[in-house]
């Protein structure tokens, strides 16, 4: 293929301003899809992904425009999918930054086209959604132009929805995003930029050819992974996979070589010719660093090989996900995840539940400290029953988010009182516009994994948008919060808080699980507890049998006799008794959304 006549792009967004209904319509205008077999998000092909309206995959296509060959990249918008946007933009040359033409520069706008301008792309600017009543393109235009620095002449306006002004943009992505460059007769390099797992032909990896060319039958070497494969099938996603006789420098493909152990083909792997073998590897992906952990264990104990290799199977669709085995007393074996935030780890328990048929329980989430303890050793802590004893710590590090709201100016006192509320630090506030506020706090990661998004949300009708980077690690004046059962710490509660947010978590504990541990045959003590000293108590109250039934009237001593029995009982059964807390507790009690 000639590669003056290649466009290879991604399109980037802020959530909702329209990335996956563009690329509905390029499928639409470009003839790729035939009109009968067209749906809305027609590349969201994950069940989770069209439940809840978001792309969470970033997904290629190749399309045919007037002799050229265009190929897309539909990327996610929320920042927990930032690593997929990373991984696609390194297959690209350019990108289309979309942007609603009702709404303007959004967060993730910005932490987009800084993302492409890092990866030196041709940056191809569309307002969006302008067929809204509300839609102001003048006016965001001019906000581009003064905060991004693209010229608002070169900005075109688009509707998605109804098509208008989308053929000029697909003329202006031929125009001005650079054709790929590469050598046809170069030892062959091509980067592995995504991988699924298919039960019946093995792993599916999507790759981009840099250099040389792929061919049908031809012999592989994987460089990282140091294995060798023969080509089953390379192709096309047009969108449906069209089998090709070889790819080119500059191609998007896919590639089957029947490869059945996972580790083989990961994200950043270069792939080369066995005979002819390139003599260094591409550069491959930094690795995401895992921000919010939990532990997610099987409730069927016998599940726990199937949940081991479920997970490794989505570790090849998604790289950004960590894990190491654990076991807790109350949970029996399971696996610490490390995720890129709430949401990711909402969609990966999800999506190993749907895809792999295994029932899960999730412990609370919790966030990576540094421990520096009082021998001078520095530790990582993620999993709370981790954390040395407390005399033995010199001082607990915590991770800080630099934390950048968009906002209109009417809510602007809400959101700065919703960070300080979270042990937030502002660092700077700036009119983006007479309208609209940009504010910069800096939060501790662990205040903002909960819930900080939805209440900024709630706060702000909708308004305001988030985007985040950490900023490093800063001391904090932490403890560990334990809870006993009966006097037994259940690790699975455990949790590391801020000491002036403590006796409210434990309180708060104590007084749900009250509520859910069924009632056994003696009293049963739930304490919140900082080492030895218990901050709140609640008490799950002893069935009992009524043994005064049978007096009636006659001497008070003989009722007083057997009731001083029944309590001699109960205290024996106490001591001997163990707390039997069923499954449904840890999940009703571990719920996200308390």
């Amino acid at each position: 293929m000639d590669l003056a006549k290649i466009r290879n792009f991604s399109i980037i967004a802020h959530i909702d301003h329209g990335k996956s209904t563009l690329s509905d319509r390029i499928l639409e205008l470009t003839g790729a899809v035939d009109a009968r077999e067209m749906r809305a998000q027609y590349l969201d092909s994950m069940d989770l992904e069209r439940e809840r309206g978001i792309t969470i995959k970033a997904q290629n296509v190749r399309v045919p425009w007037k002799g050229h060959t265009f190929h897309l990249i539909d990327t996610p918008g929320h920042v927990d999918f930032g690593y997929e946007v990373s991984r696609s933009l390194a297959a690209c040359e350019g990108v289309v930054l979309v942007v609603d033409a009702a709404q303007g520069i959004e967060a993730q706008t910005l932490a987009n086209c800084y993302l492409a301008l890092e990866h030196n792309l041709e940056i191809v600017a569309a307002l969006n959604k302008i067929d809204l009543p509300a839609a102001d393109p003048d006016r965001y235009a001019a906000e581009i132009e003064n905060i991004l620095g693209i010229p608002a002449d070169e900005i075109l306006r688009i509707s998605a929805k109804t098509g208008e002004g989308v053929p000029e943009l697909l003329d202006a992505i031929a125009e001005r995003i650079p054709a790929p460059v590469g050598d046809i007769d170069a030892p062959l390099q091509a980067l592995i930029f995504d991988s699924q797992f298919d039960q019946y032909r093995g792993v599916v990896s999507s790759v981009r050819v840099m250099n040389g060319r792929l061919s049908n039958g031809s012999r592989l070497f994987f460089m990282q992974a140091r294995a060798t494969h023969d080509v089953i099938e390379i192709g096309a996603r047009a969108p449906v996979p069209t089998p090709v006789a070889e790819l080119g420098p500059g191609e998007v493909g896919y590639l089957i070589a029947g490869i059945k152990d996972v580790a083989e083909a990961r994200s950043g792997e270069t792939v080369t010719n066995s005979l002819n073998p390139a003599t260094e590897a591409l550069d491959g992906y930094r690795d995401p660093k895992a921000m919010v952990f939990c532990g997610l264990y099987p409730i069927d104990g016998d599940d726990f090989e199937t949940l081991r290799e479920s997970i490794e199977k989505l570790k090849l669709n998604d790289a950004s996900i960590t894990y190491e085995p654990e076991s807790s007393g109350a949970l029996g074996f399971g696996f610490r995840c490390g995720f890129l935030g709430l949401l990711h780890m909402e969609i990966v328990k999800e999506r190993l539940e749907r895809e792999f048929n295994l029932a899960l329980i999730a412990t609370a989430p919790s966030v990576a400290y540094r421990v520096t303890r009082t021998d001078g050793v520095v530790v990582e802590v993620a999993n709370p029953a981790d954390l040395p004893p407390m005399q033995n710590i010199s001082f607990i590090e915590e991770p800080f988010f630099k934390v950048s709201i968009i906002t209109p100016k009417d809510y602007t006192g809400t959101l700065m009182d919703l960070c300080q509320s979270r042990r937030g630090e502002m660092v700077k506030l700036e009119y983006l516009s007479p309208e609209r506020v940009e504010l910069h706090y800096l939060i501790p990661l662990a205040e903002v994994v909960v819930d900080f998004f939805d209440q900024m949300k709630s706060r702000t009708q909708g308004y305001a948008s988030l985007d985040y980077e950490l900023d490093g690690y800063r001391k904090s004046d932490l403890v560990l919060v334990d809870l006993l059962l009966n006097a037994v710490a259940a690790d699975a509660f455990s949790t590391i808080v801020h000491r002036d947010k403590a006796f409210d978590y434990g309180r708060r504990m104590c007084a749900k699980l009250r509520e859910l541990i069924p009632r056994q045959m003696f009293d049963v003590p739930i304490q919140a507890a900082i080492g030895g000293k218990v901050i709140a108590r609640e008490t799950v109250k002893a069935k009992r049998k009524d043994v005064l039934a049978k007096c009636y009237g006659g001497d008070i001593t003989r009722k007083r006799k057997l009731l001083e029995k029944q309590k001699e009982g109960k205290k024996k059964m106490k001591a001997i008794g163990r707390v039997e807390v069923p499954g449904d507790v840890f999940i009703s009690a571990l719920k996200l959304d308390d």
